[in-house]
């Protein structure tokens, strides 16, 4: 199906993922209409003969407009605690599909929750956390699992370089740990648990060329969320390099720098997905550049996907249940490359 010349409302289009969103979307022929809630932040985005939209969150009528036309949203605008819900009002409204890259664990839960029966009557298509973190690992861990039907648990590690956060990433976790009260969480036992366990580190072997390395244990992502949500597992673990989960806690830490003319930054990034079922184990792992840059293909591939008719579900749905997962993550190359490990 030929997609040129169909919109799609990229809310939060002046952000820096969404801008790549953005840059993807034409890339594929699609017409992006930048909106969001700073109409000067747009302004100052705005490229020619694309449409610009303001629409606060709480203004139903002008976020009517914002997807008026459109045949789908991605939300890139957190803390999506404040945006997810009623731009997935305002998809339903308009029935187009909605899709947005919240790593809010608490966001996340929150769009299972309350849009999955109604979305899922109204046969819409409602994808949260179509992002490096939450969408990627999930389709890892399906594509992992393969025949599987069941999973005692699911490991995923995170070997990050580096993690420069923008401000919205300082931004949503500020409100997710105002939501927790300080708490940590874990998905144990078949249930989100809140729990006040210091951080511990322990050794993780990355395949190479990576290698054995120093993470955060439980250090809880979104995928504790998405793969649940589909998987029928007890425990989803996800852990992250030292380096990358002290950049993140220092306030000194500065935001992403380009190191290229496509705005990406020099930081690189291994996921390694395991999933263990009895004495059995299966892996995939991925690697590629900029966790935010990568966000952009994983959410436009998504939205392509949605629009020629090629996912497996509606309702609220997260990349694995949505999608052809193995397929999905073979569409990403170059931008993100995908391999069995033992």
């Amino acid at each position: 199906m030929d997609l040129s010349g169909r919109t799609v409302t990229v809310y939060g289009a002046y952000g820096h993922t969404g801008r790549f969103v953005t840059a993807a979307l034409l890339e594929r022929g699609l017409t992006p209409v930048l909106a969001g809630r700073d109409p000067r932040r747009l302004e100052a985005v705005a490229r020619a003969s694309l449409d610009t939209r303001p629409a606060a969150v709480d203004d139903p009528a002008a976020l009517d407009r914002a997807l008026d036309g459109a045949a789908a949203v991605i939300n890139t605008a957190g803390p999506f605690a404040a945006t997810a819900g009623p731009v997935i009002e305002a998809a339903l409204r308009a029935g187009i599909p909605y899709v947005d890259v919240a790593a809010e664990i608490e966001a996340n839960a929150d769009t299972f929750r309350r849009f999955g029966e109604r979305a899922g009557a109204a046969g819409a298509v409602v994808v949260p956390a179509m992002a490096f973190y939450g969408g990627l690992g999930d389709l890892l861990v399906t594509a992992a699992m393969g025949d599987w039907t069941r999973a005692d648990r699911v490991d995923i590690a995170y070997g990050l370089d580096s993690w420069h956060p923008t401000p919205g990433t300082r931004i949503a976790g500020d409100v997710s740990r105002q939501r927790r009260n300080g708490r940590r969480v874990r998905f144990t036992e078949g249930r989100l648990d809140y729990h006040d366990d210091a951080p511990r580190t322990e050794r993780w072997a990355f395949p190479p060329p990576a290698g054995a390395r120093e993470v955060v244990a439980e250090f809880s992502m979104a995928d504790i969320v998405t793969v649940p949500s589909h998987v029928d597992v007890r425990e989803v673990r996800t852990h992250m390099t030292v380096e990358a989960a002290r950049d993140l806690a220092a306030p000194d830490t500065p935001a992403p720098v380009a190191a290229d003319a496509s705005g990406r930054s020099a930081q690189s990034f291994v996921v390694d997905a395991v999933v263990h079922r009895g004495g059995q184990r299966r892996r995939l792992v991925a690697y590629g550049r900029d966790i935010y840059a990568v966000t952009a293909p994983l959410a436009v591939e998504a939205v392509t996907r949605i629009l020629t008719g090629r996912t497996r579900t509606t309702g609220v749905a997260s990349a694995g249940a949505m999608f052809d997962a193995a397929d999905f993550l073979a569409a990403l190359a170059p931008d993100i490359v995908v391999e069995p490990a033992g």
